[in-house]
């Protein structure tokens, strides 16, 4: 198969569903398609399915902003927001778009041409197809779908009982009744533990360090009563606001008063367990508040696990693996029938596509980001990466409402070019991380492979929805963003009305 379309989005899960219902409603000249390796839609949402599986953000501002979340919960399970996401395809008619089963393996940039030529690998059949488009927009997430990332622990050849990664929960595993140890401290241990102390023998959480808790109702108060009062979508936007800054307030706060919001944050979970557990052992972190991200707690679930004595958290390092458990470093035992490693994600770049312009492999590490979207000296491509301290859905919109109006320029214009380059002045800058102030290891592992960020605007990646607001809503036109027609095998600039380029 060969297939020519202006606009081609990687990806089918949250971030692509929405990209294309932007252009659907932004740019209805455009022709658009979505490649999907898997078979189905959704992403995360739907290649996890490890028990509670949950929102790590409310649905109020992990919800598309287009289409109001209307289920009573703000933290959902994640059943529930694939069904979202399904319907959405389905009411704009994004899922007749979407080829599923389609891996991408390549992608070659042709200025002469003012095209990508795509190439895709059939996973259903093992055949080889191409697509090429106008524009590229990358909606593949941050990690790899190959598998999690996985520490190579002493002894774990040895063990007898079933090790599961969350990332490739058996569909037919039963841990009834079973002794588990869970391996991790982050968002994702502190969903298992309380799900599976419902039916286990006992769940230990195994952590080398603590993370920071934070308890919340799993419905919004506020929501219940402003969609009790409100029309429909005037009371989805006051919620999502309401919600908006006081993600902005929390984070802010524990920047400028890390101190303060230890405190606070710490006094939460010594509210929940009471005054005799040793809090300042089990869930003290040893960083600030948001070095890493909040790991949230709806209902207070993993207390109330570990007040009934149907979960308990340990806080050691591994000495050796052997046939029954655990043994850890202190001397302490951890007899268990399952593992889970809930030890992370493997994070790649690029959707672990290989890149080339012209002929030449394209290395992001070498790259300036471009309002945390685009890659300098590559042309026609964006990148979504949503927020770290935030719900990804709100940067993952503005993204996508940026393109379309980078897209309507370019067709008002007749330009089929767009790349941005550094002026001058820019090659100056400091190069700074991608993103900055983050420890989470996830992150680190790859962040000498990401762009690097500059000093000052549009070479920025602030992750501040306030500020990001501005950014992308700044002109398209902002003098670094270069637009040209392709001319045979050249290419000339194209001047927009009021002589800017």
């Amino acid at each position: 198969m060969s297939e020519h379309v202006d606009v081609l989005i990687v990806g089918a899960g949250l971030s692509g569903i929405g990209a294309a219902v932007h252009l659907t409603m932004q740019c209805p000249n455009r022709t658009f398609a979505i490649l999907e390796g898997r078979p189905t839609l959704g992403g995360t949402w739907d290649l996890f399915r490890y028990p509670g599986i949950r929102s790590d953000s409310d649905m109020f501002t992990l919800g598309y902003r287009f289409r109001p979340w209307t289920d009573a919960k703000a933290i959902a399970d994640g059943p529930s927001i694939l069904r979202y996401l399904r319907e959405t395809a389905a009411e704009y008619g994004i899922d007749r778009k979407i080829r599923f089963n389609r891996q991408v393996r390549s992608a070659s940039w042709s200025s002469a041409d003012a095209r990508w030529t795509v190439t895709v690998e059939r996973r259903d059949t093992g055949d080889t197809e191409t697509v090429t488009c106008g524009y590229l927009l990358m909606a593949v997430g941050y990690y790899s779908y190959r598998g999690g990332h996985l520490p190579s622990f002493p002894g774990q050849e040895r063990f007898l009982g079933q090790v599961v990664h969350p990332q490739e929960w058996p569909v037919d595993l039963d841990h009834t009744g079973k002794r588990i140890v869970v391996i991790g401290s982050g968002a994702t241990a502190v969903t298992l533990v309380p799900a599976l102390a419902k039916t286990a023998a006992h769940v230990t959480m195994l952590q080398r360090s603590p993370s920071y808790l934070w308890a919340i109702p799993d419905r919004d108060r506020v929501a219940d009563l402003a969609r009790a009062l409100l029309p429909g979508p005037v009371a989805y936007r006051l919620i999502r606001w309401k919600n908006i800054g006081l993600q902005l307030l929390l984070y802010r706060r524990s920047r400028k008063s890390p101190e303060r919001m230890t405190k606070w944050f710490i006094g939460q979970v010594r509210d929940a367990l009471g005054a005799d557990y040793d809090v300042e052992r089990h869930f003290t972190p040893r960083y600030a508040p948001w070095d890493q991200r909040l790991c949230i707690v709806p209902n207070g679930d993993l207390f109330e696990a570990i007040r009934s004595g149907r979960a308990s958290v340990v806080t050691d390092t591994i000495r050796t693996w052997d046939e029954g458990g655990i043994e850890l470093e202190s001397g302490q035992r951890l007899d268990a029938d399952l593992i889970v490693t809930a030890t992370g994600l493997e994070l790649v770049v690029g959707g672990e596509i290989r890149f080339e312009v012209d002929g030449r492999p394209v290395d992001f590490a070498k790259t300036w980001t471009y309002r945390g979207a685009a890659y300098s000296g590559v042309p026609n491509l964006v990148s979504i990466f949503g927020y770290i301290n935030a719900s990804w859905t709100l940067r993952a919109d503005l993204i996508s409402e940026y393109v379309c109006r980078l897209l309507n320029r370019m067709e008002r214009t007749g330009a089929t070019i767009c790349v941005p380059e550094l002026r001058d002045g820019d090659r100056t800058m400091a190069p700074r991380p991608f993103i900055e102030n983050f420890s989470s290891g996830y992150l680190q592992r790859i962040i000498d492979r990401l762009p690097r960020q500059g000093d000052w605007d549009p070479w920025l990646n602030p992750q501040d929805y306030r500020k990001e607001q501005r950014l992308f809503s700044a002109p398209v036109d902002d003098g670094v963003m270069q637009f040209r027609v392709a001319v045979g095998s050249g290419a000339k600039s194209v001047t927009a009305p009021g002589g800017r380029k």
